[in-house]
């Protein structure tokens, strides 16, 4: 998920995305909060490094290759690099922080041994002992969280972030554990997944994809006509529409993230030409590239996007 706040003029939205941190970083932390009239979206993608969406405000489902579960705001979702997810979220506020880190960190220190409690998809909740209510368990985690955005808004090389992205880990692993088996349902398209991975490791590789539903049939050993029903059925849009929905959300970072033209950026990506690029930009994120990166900016100055 790549993020951008904004005010109750200026609609707060987060985009998802295959997203990589910025190169030279062990980690990222940013904070996400959506206001009742708030536009959401999210579609089935994958990230190229680990992720905790730590829940503050929160009513809806989590889902990836193992299932459906229900997330509140005592949540902690953790989803490894390269595999898919997805949320389904209630309207209303709601608001949470990601914090996206390097897999490499599991080999060094304390943390070696941990690396096998993180291998798959987890939607965790606090433990509940006679000491710790889940309630309080889940308000110090998120004190270290606030605590670890602000050394990282600091300097995220220092020592003390690193201090502190290797405490929220050990804390997230003392102090909170997975939903049981029972409490989870099974999708029915986790065959599908695997039908598809073929493709879906085209995607995770490369940021323009430029094949046609025959070719990524294809690709996936499948006729066409069983290709485009199995895709939709397992992401609920079809082939052309995640393709398209993919670049944007490759824009969306790129004009976050860097000073590339809005011209560059549509060529890049395949679109036929500038205009086809805004348009479809504006149809799925209801603004235009440019006021996408100019609200940004100025909340980023304005300290208003967290």
């Amino acid at each position: 998920m790549a993020n951008s706040g904004k005010t109750k003029s200026a609609t707060r939205q987060v985009y998802c995305e295959p997203y990589c941190i910025e190169q030279g970083l062990t980690f990222e932390v940013h904070h996400v909060r959506y206001l009742p009239d708030d536009h959401y979206s999210c579609l089935m993608h994958f990230h190229e490094v680990h992720e905790f969406i730590i829940f503050e405000q929160v009513d809806g489902f989590y889902l990836n290759m193992r299932g459906q579960s229900a997330i509140a705001d005592n949540s902690v979702v953790f989803t490894p690099a390269m595999e898919s997810h997805d949320f389904e979220l209630s309207t209303g506020e709601k608001s949470w922080y990601i914090v996206q880190f390097l897999p490499s960190l599991f080999n060094h220190g304390e943390l070696k041994t941990l690396a096998t409690l993180f291998n798959n998809a987890q939607n965790l909740h606090p433990k509940e002992t006679q000491t710790n209510h889940g309630k309080d368990v889940h308000q110090r985690l998120l004190t270290l969280v606030k605590w670890l955005q602000q050394s990282y808004k600091q300097d995220p090389h220092s020592a003390h972030s690193q201090a502190l992205i290797r405490l929220l880990i050990l804390t997230v692993a003392e102090f909170y554990q997975p939903l049981q088996q029972q409490e989870q349902t099974a999708l029915p398209v986790r065959d599908g997944f695997a039908r598809l991975a073929p493709l879906m490791g085209l995607f995770k590789n490369d940021e323009n994809i430029e094949l046609t539903l025959e070719q990524a049939a294809e690709k996936c050993f499948l006729s066409p006509s069983y290709f485009s029903r199995l895709f939709k059925r397992v992401f609920r849009c079809n082939y052309s529409e995640y393709v398209v929905r993919h670049k944007l959300a490759i824009a969306a970072r790129q004009l976050s993230q860097s000073e590339r033209s809005i011209t560059q950026i549509s060529y890049d990506l395949g679109f036929a030409n500038p205009s086809h690029f805004i348009a479809q930009f504006k149809k799925t994120y209801q603004e235009t590239p440019l006021q996408f990166r100019k609200k940004l900016l100025t909340h980023i100055s304005d300290g208003q996007w967290n």
